[in-house]
């Protein structure tokens, strides 16, 4: 008989570890498969400074081995591999990856979301080098500085709000000649002084050295293009939650995010959606380890029915 764990944590990243160390912790059988490096998508934050107990910051990759490391010490295992396939209404539940089957009693998802791109040559490059995704987590590096905005949903316009309390200038570029965020954003970012407006325009083309020093933008009606001198821009055009193995399997809502409350438990028994894949109002690392907290409590109760 193949061996059965008590719980199988399908990523590492914050909500995934600290799931991990809560579970382990308990004495259940815990395993954690990520398929890149301990840490997820935070292992890319070159520096984090809104999670508590790091007076200094930390950077992500170290913060993410950390609580591989927190979560190893009580004996949770680790295996490197990508799942392609679930059967999460089994008994047990059963996940199909780049390394074979592995079988759990539950199953924590934290995969969580990414960010959406915008697909321009060397985005990816510039990334955490004045190309940023959240404001919340990097506005603070440009405190009195210059920084442009992408977007004109809520995501948008709440970053440009957050930059708006600590940059020089902020501009807000959409695509459209007005924002899709709702009403409540708009007049605070009209009476805002330091908050300009690119309506019309797209951004095409990212310059730089080692770092992001601006931008070119063309306006969608004239087709005239101009450079724009910068030290950052934040991306904000919507997030892609990582939840297409389940989509046919758990009740997900009209963006893909798993519904679950704060209990995280999902439409499917022994099964839990912890950060930022699931329905929630705030992500962020401290969010994601609380849901990772509260989906191997409810694991563990599962395991005691």
């Amino acid at each position: 008989m193949e061996h059965i764990y008590d719980t199988v944590i399908i990523g590492g990243g914050p909500a995934g570890y600290t799931a991990a160390l809560y579970a382990a912790r308990a004495g259940l059988d815990t395993l954690v498969l990520e398929k890149l490096s301990p840490g997820g998508q935070m292992a890319l934050t070159h520096q984090i400074d809104n999670y508590p107990g790091f007076e200094e910051g930390i950077d992500g990759f170290t913060l993410g081995e950390k609580m591989h490391a927190g979560a190893e010490r009580f004996g949770a295992k680790t295996e490197l591999a990508e799942v392609f396939r679930l059967e999460l209404a089994q008994d047990p539940k059963v996940i199909e990856t780049s390394e074979g089957i592995f079988y759990g009693r539950t199953v924590i998802l934290a995969t969580g979301a990414n960010p959406r791109l915008l697909g321009i040559d060397q985005e990816q490059q510039l990334t955490g080098r004045g190309v940023h995704y959240c404001a919340a987590c990097d506005g603070m590096f440009y405190r009195g500085k210059t920084v442009a905005v992408i977007g004109g949903g809520n995501s948008a316009a709440a970053d440009a709000m957050v930059l708006s309390r600590l940059a020089k200038k902020v501009i807000l570029i959409h695509r459209r000649d007005t924002l899709r965020a709702t009403k409540i954003y708009h007049k605070p970012l009209e009476e805002a002084e330091n908050v300009e407006f690119l309506w019309n325009s797209a951004v095409t083309q990212l310059h730089h050295g080692d770092r992001l020093t601006g931008i070119t933008v063309k306006n969608l009606l004239t087709g005239r293009e101009e450079q724009l001198e910068l030290d950052g821009i934040f991306i904000s055009i919507g997030r892609k939650p990582a939840t297409q193995l389940v989509e046919r399997q758990l009740i997900l809502d009209e963006n893909g995010y798993i519904v679950a409350g704060e209990s995280t438990a999902t439409s499917l028994p022994g099964v839990f959606a912890a950060g930022d894949l699931r329905t929630k109002q705030l992500r962020q690392v401290i969010t994601a380890a609380s849901d990772g907290a509260m989906a191997a409590a409810m694991a563990e109760e599962f395991l005691l029915m």
